[in-house]
C-alpha cells in the first residue's frame, strides 16, 4: 500500500514558482506512515503527483510515480486480477518492465482509456496525469477499501489519501454547519464523499473523476444493483463459497511475509483456515494474530452484544489449522495514550479506544510483516449484526447502529444544540441514504426492510470499519486487505433472500456453510462476538481523570461544545457497559474518549 498526493491547474506553470515543489514535497512527507519503504515526487508544468511507498509486490521495481507516453501514475492498493488484465489483447501488445500492478494500471490505462478501471478488482485508489490532453483522472475501488480526498481551490484542484495531505498543500482546516452534524449526529461515521472539513470532499467508492481545462466529471463505474435470485439454496451455498475461496486466494499474492488477524470468529477463521491450506501446499505456514486486553481474563463481563471471550477459539483454530500464532494484549495506559493517534492517523475522531486499540495492535504485527488479511465485512454483507435480527433494531427509523442520539446530544451545550440542527442533520441522511437503496420490485415489506438495512450496512457502517482498518494499519506501515470486501460477493450476496442468509435462524448460514469445508463445528455455530474491547474499570477512571483535567482548562476548546456540569454529572455515573450509543461497542467509556478526541483534534487542526 500506499499515499498518493498532488495539485492540478491549466493556467500557469508551476515549475516556474519554487513554492510548488515545496508545497508537493510537504504532502509527500505527511504520507510517508503510509508509504515508508520509498518515496518520489513528479512536477510538470499543470501537475504535481507525490507517492510515499509500501513496497509489496516487487519490491526492488515499481517505483512511483511512473510514467510512460506522456501518462504519469501514482496509486494506492493491490490489483487481484493482475495476470488476467496482462492478458488482455491490447496489454499484450505493450511493454512491461516490472511485475508491479502499477505498470498494469498506467498501460491499461494507455491502451483503454477510463474505461479499463472498470475491469479492476483490487482495492486502490488512483491519480493519472495525461499531458497528451492535459486531463487529471482521479479512481477509487468499487467499496472505497481505499480512501481518496480532494478539494478545489481558487488556485489548485488538491488530492491526496487522507486530508491531511492537503492541509499540507496549505488548505487550511475549517468547519461549517454539516461538520458538527457529521461529528454528533452521524459520527464515527459520515456521509459517503463527505469530508466532514468544510469544503472537503472524498470520491466515492465507484467513482471516477476527470479534472480538465473545461471542468469537473463525476463518472460512476459501478453500483450495487437489485435483481431476483433464482438460484437454489444449495447453488447459492456453493457460489459463495467458491467466491469466497477465490477471493483469499486472490489476496495471498505478496512479495513479502503475510499474516491474518485471527480472532476465533467464523469471518476471521474461515479467512485463515483458506490461507492457512493455500499455504501449505506450497509447503509454507501461515502467520496468525489475535488481539486482546490486559487482565480481560478477569474483568470480562458478557453482554447481549459480547457473549464469550476469544482466546479459547483461537487456541481451537490455532491448533486445527497449524498457524504460527502470536497472543497479543494492550493494556489500558496503551490503548488511552493511542487515543490521540488515532486522531491524527484519522485526521478526525473516531471509533475512541476502539480505533487506538487497533491501531496499538497494527503497530505490533508491523514490526514482523508487511501484509494481513482480515475478516471485516462479513457482518455487512451476509448479515451478521444484531439489527439484521432484532425486530426492534431493524425497524427503526434510523439507522439502527446509532438511532438513539441522546447519548451524545444530553451532553452538549443549550446554545451549541440550537445553533446546530444535529439531529435533523442526521435523520436527513438517514432519509436520503434510504432513498438510494437499490430495490426489487413486488418484495414484500419485511423483505424490502431488509434489502434496506442491507445497503445501509454497506453504505456506512461498513464504510466506517473500513476507514478504521485503512487508517490505524497504514499509519503503522501495515497493509490490510478484506478479502470479504470483493465486489463480486457483494454484488452475489445482496440479492440472496433472507430466508437463504439466515436459514433455519442460523446467523450467516451461507458463510457457515461455506465454511464446513474448513472450519471445526465449534467454530462454525459460535455465538457472534464483535472486536475485543477491555472491561478494565482502571481504564475508565483513567480516561475520566483526562477529561476532568481537559475541563479544568479554560482554553479547552470542547468548552465551547460540551456542557462542563451535565459531563462531570456523567464522569460520576456508572457507566452501561452493554448499551451501546454506536454500533456495539461504543458505550460509556467510550463516549469519555470520544470526547478527548473531538477536543485532541480541535486543538491540533486549530478549529
Amino acid at each position: 500500500m500506499c499515499g498518493i498526493a498532488g495539485f492540478y491547474q491549466n493556467r500557469f506553470d508551476y515549475t516556474k514558482d519554487a513554492s510548488f515543489g515545496i508545497r508537493l514535497t510537504k504532502m509527500k512527507d505527511s504520507l510517508l506512515r503510509r508509504g515508508p519503504n520509498d518515496n518520489g515526487m513528479k512536477l510538470s508544468a499543470h501537475c504535481g503527483l507525490a507517492h510515499t511507498r509500501l513496497a509489496i509486490i516487487d519490491p526492488a521495481g515499481g517505483a512511483q510515480p511512473m510514467s510512460r507516453a506522456g501518462c504519469t501514475i501514482c496509486y494506492n492498493g493491490e490489483l487481484y486480477n493482475g495476470r488476467e488484465l496482462r492478458r488482455l489483447p491490447k496489454l499484450c501488445a505493450l511493454p512491461f518492465d516490472t511485475a508491479c500492478d502499477t505498470e498494469i494500471l498506467l498501460n491499461g490505462y494507455l491502451a483503454y482509456g477510463c474505461d479499463f478501471i472498470r475491469q479492476l478488482n483490487g482495492i486502490f485508489a488512483l491519480a493519472i496525469y495525461d499531458s497528451r490532453s492535459d486531463t487529471l483522472l482521479l479512481a477509487r475501488d468499487h467499496l472505497g477499501v481505499k480512501p481518496l480526498f480532494y478539494q478545489q481551490t481558487e488556485e489548485s484542484f488538491v488530492f491526496g489519501s487522507e486530508p491531511k495531505a492537503l492541509f499540507a498543500y496549505g488548505i487550511r482546516p475549517r468547519l461549517n454547519e454539516e461538520s458538527w452534524g457529521e461529528i454528533f449526529g452521524l459520527g464515527p461515521a459520515h456521509t459517503p464523499g463527505h469530508g466532514v472539513f468544510a469544503d472537503l470532499k472524498e470520491v466515492l467508492p465507484g467513482h471516477y473523476l476527470t479534472i480538465a481545462p473545461d471542468g469537473l466529471t463525476d463518472c460512476c463505474y459501478w453500483q450495487l444493483q437489485a435483481h431476483p435470485h433464482t438460484d437454489t439454496y444449495e447453488q447459492t451455498c456453493e457460489t459463495v463459497s467458491w467466491l469466497v475461496s477465490d477471493s483469499v486466494k486472490r489476496q495471498l499474492i505478496s512479495d513479502v511475509p503475510l499474516c491474518t488477524f485471527l480472532s476465533g470468529g467464523l469471518d476471521s477463521s474461515l479467512v485463515s483456515a483458506i490461507a492457512a491450506r493455500c499455504l501449505a501446499e506450497q509447503g509454507e505456514s501461515l502467520r496468525t494474530f489475535s488481539f486482546d486486553f490486559a487482565g480481560n481474563d478477569q474483568n470480562f463481563k458478557p453482554n447481549a452484544f459480547q457473549s464469550s471471550q476469544d482466546r479459547p477459539f483461537v487456541e481451537q483454530m490455532v491448533s486445527h489449522i497449524h498457524s504460527s500464532h502470536t497472543f497479543l494484549e494492550c493494556d489500558s495506559r496503551s490503548q488511552a495514550d493511542a487515543l490521540l493517534d488515532a486522531v491524527a492517523a484519522r485526521d478526525l475522531p473516531c471509533m475512541a479506544d476502539i480505533e487506538s486499540s487497533m491501531l496499538y495492535f497494527c503497530s505490533q504485527v508491523a514490526k514482523t510483516t508487511r501484509v494481513t488479511l482480515t475478516g471485516e465485512c462479513a457482518d455487512e454483507i451476509f448479515g451478521g449484526y444484531p439489527w439484521f435480527h432484532r425486530k426492534e433494531l431493524w425497524q427503526q427509523n434510523h439507522f439502527p447502529w446509532s438511532y438513539d442520539l441522546s447519548p451524545r446530544l444530553d451532553l452538549l451545550r443549550e446554545d451549541f444544540l440550537r445553533e446546530h440542527h444535529i439531529e435533523a442533520y442526521a435523520q436527513a441522511a438517514y432519509d436520503h441514504s434510504l432513498a438510494e437503496t437499490p430495490r426489487l420490485a413486488g418484495e414484500n415489506p419485511t423483505e424490502a426492510r431488509r434489502r434496506e438495512i442491507a445497503w445501509l450496512n454497506v453504505r456506512w457502517f461498513m464504510a466506517t470499519l473500513l476507514n478504521r482498518m485503512d487508517r490505524t494499519s497504514m499509519y503503522c506501515g501495515l497493509e490490510a486487505r478484506v478479502p470479504y470486501a470483493d465486489y463480486r460477493i457483494l454484488e452475489y450476496v445482496y440479492n440472496v433472500p433472507w430466508e437463504m442468509k439466515c436459514k433455519d435462524g442460523v446467523a450467516k448460514s451461507l458463510l457457515v456453510e461455506a465454511g464446513k469445508e474448513y472450519l471445526p463445528q465449534e467454530i462454525l455455530y459460535r455465538k457472534k462476538s464483535p472486536y475485543p474491547k477491555t472491561y478494565d474499570l482502571g481504564y475508565e477512571q483513567l480516561i475520566a481523570d483526562r477529561l476532568r483535567l481537559t475541563l479544568n482548562r479554560k482554553d479547552a476548546p470542547i468548552l465551547e461544545i460540551v456542557d462542563k456540569k451535565k459531563v462531570l454529572a456523567f464522569l460520576d455515573r456508572p457507566k452501561d457497559y452493554g448499551r451501546p450509543w454506536y454500533g456495539q461497542l461504543m458505550a460509556g467509556p467510550q463516549m469519555i474518549a470520544y470526547l478527548l478526541q473531538i477536543d485532541y483534534w480541535m486543538e491540533r487542526y486549530h478549529l
